[in-house]
């Protein structure tokens, strides 16, 4: 899973991204996949923040109502981050909450700055999810042959040789089924992983 990861780093060249296609009206099945993309980071995010269960899915709506009134007009900034903006999105809406005093928690409440001088060490876990889920999201788009061989060699991280020598298959048909995968996985992902 770390080729995959570091070859992720790179993935906001792409045109035509999940980002942009949010930004066009009618785009339900851009919001059905963000959706499905953002909903486990955003509640890891507020069960870290010490949010009982419920309470953490009830403000992951929130979050999202906000998302959609922001996201047809946001606007990718070369010196921030996705990441950055959508955890400070959510934290503020953790502390409008708190205010409104209807959370409730399983631990006392964070420290927000404490939990902010963490941020640097999430952002590797922030990558780690989201390519793991929008993978889960893509597998069935990929012919069960495909889905094997990028599975057997890129996240098993085994040597292609022996891939294709397990599968029957040429080596090249190993590159390739990876070449797809990734290659998908950069266009849905463009924009979110710096």
């Amino acid at each position: 899973m770390s080729l995959l990861l570091d070859r992720s780093r790179g993935m906001h060249t792409t045109s035509v991204s999940l980002l942009e296609r949010l930004r066009k009206p009618n785009e339900q099945e851009a919001w059905n996949r963000f959706v499905d993309l953002y909903t486990p980071l955003l509640y890891y995010w507020l069960r870290r923040l010490g949010l009982a269960e419920n309470a953490a899915a009830d403000l992951v709506q929130e979050v999202f109502l906000v998302l959609i009134a922001k996201l047809p007009h946001f606007e990718y900034q070369k010196d921030g981050t996705f990441r950055g903006w959508l955890r400070t999105l959510t934290v503020n809406k953790y502390r409008e909450a708190l205010r409104r005093k209807k959370l409730p928690t399983i631990d006392a409440p964070v420290d927000i700055a404490e939990h902010d001088s963490r941020s640097q060490q999430e952002d590797s876990e922030y990558r780690r999810q989201l390519v793991k889920q929008m993978l889960h999201i893509l597998e069935d788009q990929f012919p069960p042959s495909t889905w094997q061989y990028f599975q057997a060699y890129v996240i098993e991280g085994r040597d292609p040789i022996e891939v294709a020598s397990e599968f029957g298959v040429r080596v090249g048909t190993v590159y390739t089924a990876k070449s797809k995968v990734l290659g998908r996985l950069r266009e849905e992902l463009a924009g979110l992983l710096e």
